[in-house]
């Protein structure tokens, strides 16, 4: 690719494009945002106005960080931060939900999959950054700690508090953990 080879980029954004536009939509909510973002990240790529070295840490990684620079950017200029009312930041709890098949299930998991996709668009960037990057992307710690540039203790409790914050908007809008074990469908 470095060598104009067309084909090599093309293989490059079919393998790394997907989940870098998923993130993307998930940490800004536009589609038409998201979009934007993996151009910039590919054509700074390719226009070589970011830099990768190879010697610093794997491509995909790098890719991640610029996006994410890129939506910290637009963050800052539009300002659109929200945080949840009353959040307090402190004990975290994992939830977890397993796929199912049945159709009241799937019906549960799409509107639980909307909830869940509206509760982490309200987090601060930094936690929803971690939250996405884990949950979604299934990056490690330390591979989170290199896209973020913070410690992989940060990256634990950050993504604590994440978690905590969405169970706790889950519970204001009536979407509790024993609401959910009444259905039959696991967290």
């Amino acid at each position: 690719m470095r060598n104009g080879d067309v084909a090599a980029f093309q293989r490059l954004y079919q393998r790394h494009q997907g989940p870098i536009y998923r993130y993307a939509l998930m940490r800004c909510g536009q589609s038409a945002l998201a979009a934007d973002v993996v151009q910039d990240v590919f054509m700074g790529l390719l226009s070589k106005s970011y830099r990768y070295d190879a010697g610093l840490g794997n491509l995909q990684n790098f890719l991640f960080g610029v996006a994410r620079n890129l939506l910290l950017k637009q963050d800052q200029a539009e300002r659109r931060h929200q945080p949840l009312p009353g959040y307090s930041e402190e004990d975290g709890e994992e939830v977890l939900m397993s796929e199912t098949t049945e159709p009241a299930d799937v019906i549960f998991h799409q509107q639980m999959t909307e909830h869940v996709r509206q509760a982490v668009a309200v987090l601060r960037p930094h936690y929803r950054d971690v939250i996405i990057l884990y949950e979604l992307q299934e990056l490690s710690y330390a591979e989170i700690a290199v896209i973020c540039d913070i410690d992989i203790g940060t990256v634990r409790s950050r993504l604590s508090r994440a978690r905590a914050a969405i169970l706790q908007y889950s519970e204001r809008l009536g979407w509790r953990p024993d609401a959910v074990a009444k259905t039959g469908t696991q967290r």
